[in-house]
């Protein structure tokens, strides 16, 4: 971890690793930012961007609660819910393709060019898919834009609103976990900041571009939280979804469905799976095969091995001012170092 610093990887950083009923190792390592004056982080009250983990974190665990009531059909179309979703191409476009990134969907839109919300939203119900629905697999925010409007039809409330009341009241993690943070941790220098306006550190604010267009609140970022509150969420996983979810639909969601390919991974039902199709895996080479987890922009990632009943969770703010020209590469080698110091001390206990 303290090599990452010395190598300009991030500023700082938080990494946890433990079991579903117990923490093996917590740190906090660097700085909120590169100047020796910037308060140091805090395993317990820094706050991180948490970027793409917002996916499987908030919006997959949604998915996965509302298919449980009955509220979401994964083999319906997404039009069911989205009416307005009804270009050409999209009809065929199921719940279930959003999830394992098949829809044949664009990788992104252009959507911080729109002038308001309602403008970037009326452009993702646009848009139509490249390629026939199911014929292959390609990363995609605009599948978790689109599962998050999903949330919001289905549940009758925003996902920040259904994930802050069904997700983090009951495990108790409302204080440590939101979208739009107050201005008030911005203030109080827990929030680690993601970028630079005119030399001053930016925290607080959404580092997607896309999310920061729809509001602060998107399926596939937004959400802010610390390293314990997101260790608690990798405990419910690990835990086969006790007390939110029944093991049955956590098995689902969590079980390989579509195979890894050269420079992309294997996906599950909203993560990551490996192999993880990289020449250095964020996963490591000692997760077993049926790990899963996922990475993020800004320099987070969470990998999940139920095999070992094992997590590891690192969040960074890499996104803001690298020192190293390829501040992601170094960060992919951390996170495996990470990954594989931690499988062999768990093997080893």
């Amino acid at each position: 971890m303290q090599d990452g610093i010395a190598r300009g990887a991030y500023p700082g950083a938080v990494l946890v690793v433990g079991r579903r009923d117990t923490i093996l190792f917590a740190a906090g390592y660097g700085r909120l930012t590169w100047s020796a004056a910037s308060p140091a982080v805090s395993l317990d009250s820094t706050i991180w961007d948490l970027a793409s983990l917002t996916k499987v974190l908030a919006t997959t665990t949604a998915v996965m609660m509302l298919v449980e009531r009955r509220a979401v059909d994964l083999d319906a179309p997404v039009a069911r819910y989205i009416p307005e979703f009804d270009g050409a191409g999209t009809a065929a476009i199921t719940v279930r393709h959003l999830l394992t990134h098949t829809s044949g969907l664009r990788a992104t839109l252009p959507l911080r060019d729109a002038p308001d919300s309602a403008a970037a939203l009326r452009m993702v119900f646009a848009t139509t898919p490249l390629r026939a629905p199911g014929s292959g697999m390609v990363y995609s925010d605009v599948n978790a834009i689109l599962l998050g409007e999903v949330v919001r039809r289905a549940a009758g409330v925003p996902l920040d609103e259904f994930t802050r009341r069904e997700i983090l009241a009951p495990l108790g993690l409302e204080p440590q976990m939101m979208f739009r943070p107050a201005k008030r941790l911005e203030r109080a220098g827990r929030i680690a900041p993601t970028g630079l306006w005119r030399g001053h550190a930016i925290a607080g604010v959404v580092n997607d571009p896309g999310a920061a267009r729809l509001g602060g609140v998107a399926g596939h970022a937004g959400l802010f939280g610390t390293g314990p509150a997101v260790a608690r969420l990798a405990q419910l996983m690990l835990a086969e979804g006790e007390p939110l979810l029944q093991p049955q639909t956590v098995r689902a969601f969590t079980r390989s469905a579509v195979p890894a390919r050269r420079g992309a991974s294997a996906r599950t039902l909203g993560w990551e799976a490996v192999p993880t199709g990289e020449s250095v895996s964020s996963a490591g080479t000692r997760f077993g095969p049926r790990s899963y987890g996922h990475t993020g922009w800004t320099g987070t990632s969470l990998w999940i091995d139920p095999d070992r009943g094992l997590f590891v969770l690192l969040l960074t703010n890499r996104a803001f001012a690298p020192r190293a020209r390829n501040s992601f590469t170094v960060l992919k080698e951390v996170r495996g170092r990470v990954a594989d110091a931690a499988a062999r001390a768990a093997d080893a206990s």
